[in-house]
């Protein structure tokens, strides 16, 4: 079995590591096959939707431990152990492909569902605060717990968390390294949804429906203006989102909507 597997059926495109053994800790396969899978989602107009899940046990581990350990760097690899021999050769390790996974989902304008069990634990949990929205079973468990191993945040904790929690939310966290609870991180605002174990999948489905059915540029743009407008002043995002605003208007999506609101009926977008 490859360490991930994606599929894409329905217009929804599934991401789901799979190295349950580890706790979905990372590995070099799996990241390969993770940035694949991100470009083929980016560029693929018959993509409406995108999923990441885990296997077995829990959502992610982050870095494979036993690997560090073994002074292999921070990915579980096969006679690799001389690319990771220097700081510099670390460095790439991470630059080169555990982080190409964040800029890669900040180039996806459709949406990015991540869906948390079990535990999402450092650069795991991270990689979940790239996505757009974040539905985690009640009972996971998260931590931001590169602290514990001696390491800095090195997959994307240091820009997303401040921007999401603040400055002192965020240190506390990644200072501490203390496993929170998927209600603390809801009332933190790490996580959009907490559904009971019971019902994750199937309110996962349930949303990733309405989204798929949904406008899909209306839904492009969207997201387009809301990740924008975090880096450009009041007036630049007014003058994009007019632009955008013209555009979809145009559109049979839009004329379905408004007939749809005005029939009180349930829309058909194309």
């Amino acid at each position: 079995m490859q360490d991930l597997i994606f599929n894409v059926e329905n217009n929804i495109a599934r991401i789901i590591l799979n190295r349950p053994d580890s706790l979905n800790a990372f590995s070099s396969e799996m990241i390969s096959l993770w940035i694949h899978a991100l470009e083929t989602i980016r560029d693929s107009d018959d993509i409406r939707v995108a999923v990441l899940s885990g296997n077995g046990r829990g959502f992610c581990a982050g870095g494979d431990i036993k690997s560090m350990a073994k002074g292999e760097g921070f990915l579980k690899s096969e006679g690799q152990e001389d690319l990771t021999s220097t700081a510099l050769a670390r460095k790439n390790q991470l630059w080169k492909k555990v982080q190409r996974i964040p800029l890669l989902l900040q180039e996806i304008d459709k949406p990015v569902i991540a869906v948390l069990h079990g535990v999402a634990f450092g650069a795991g949990f991270d990689m979940s605060l790239a996505c757009d929205i974040r539905i985690a079973a009640e009972t996971t468990k998260i931590s931001e717990s590169y602290i514990k191993a001696g390491i800095v945040p090195g997959d994307g904790a240091a820009y997303f968390l401040p921007r999401m929690v603040g400055v002192d939310q965020a240190l506390d966290l990644l200072w501490t390294g203390r496993v929170f609870t998927a209600k603390e991180a809801k009332e933190l605002g790490l996580v959009t949804h907490v559904v009971e174990d019971h019902l994750l999948n199937e309110f996962v489905e349930n949303y990733v429906e309405k989204l798929v059915n949904g406008p899909q540029e209306t839904i492009r743009f969207t997201k387009r203006a809301v990740y924008q407008g975090l880096d450009i002043n009041l007036r630049t995002s007014l003058d994009m989102i007019s632009s955008a605003m013209g555009i979809v208007t145009e559109l049979e999506d839009f004329k379905e909507g408004v007939n749809a609101v005005v029939e009180k009926r349930k829309p058909n977008f194309s």
